[in-house]
Formats: C-alpha cells, structure tokens, sequence
C-alpha cells in the first residue's frame, strides 16, 4: 500500500478535532469497548481518554490501523478486514488470530504475514 492509500485509510480511524487517531472509533469498528482496547493495546483505560497520554495511545492505535487498512485492502472492506482480525486463526500461530497476537504485543508479525500474502506467498 503506497503511503497516499495509508493516509486515506488511517483518516477514517481519526477524530476531525484532533490530529491523533480516535480510540473511540478504532473500538466501535472493532466491535469492542474502550476497556477491551486499552487491553488489547497495552495501554491504560484511563489513557486511552487523557489528553496527556494522546501520543503514546496514537502510537499504539498506528499499529491496529495498520494492520486494519492493509487487510481492508486485501479483503476489499472494512468489515471483512475486522471479521478476519477478530476471527481468522493466522497459519503457523497455533490457532491465534491476529487479535490475539496484537494483544501479545506481536502486531509486527501480523503486519509482516500481512506483506508476505500480499507479495504472493502463500501463508
């Protein structure tokens, strides 16, 4: 995905007051609550609304957008690209889905699988 397409997809994630991206939007695409997402991205639930902490809480988002606008492009929607996430055991992974490893702290491996299916090899 050129960097253009990434800044197209990763506006849908942001707040029209705010630079940063929306915790409150990436959890109702997602399907999950403000205190399900802090989890899964290693983040306090108290920082996830605390200005202060707006860098550190973008700087964990960029990761799930990521991962979130490359599979929507690869599925061809946002909502197949969620249903994937949440729900599709990644080869190799023992049956965890790119959910799971996200909130091990293994959303580089996601986005590196992610690269390798869309470069043609075939997970």
């Amino acid at each position: 995905m050129m960097a253009v397409e990434f800044q197209i997809a990763a506006a849908r994630f942001g707040d029209d007051h705010s630079p940063f991206l929306s915790a409150r939007l990436v959890a109702d695409r997602l399907g999950v609550t403000l205190a399900e997402l802090s989890k899964l991205i290693g983040v306090a639930r108290n920082t996830l609304t605390a200005k202060s902490g707006a860098r550190k809480v973008d700087s964990a988002l960029s990761r799930v957008v990521r991962i979130l606008a490359m599979a929507s492009e690869m599925a061809g929607d946002e909502t197949r690209a969620v249903i994937w996430f949440k729900h599709q055991p990644i080869p190799g992974w023992a049956g965890k889905t790119a959910f799971d490893l996200v909130g091990e702290g293994k959303a580089d491996k996601v986005l590196a699988y992610l690269e390798s299916v869309r470069a043609g090899v075939y997970a």
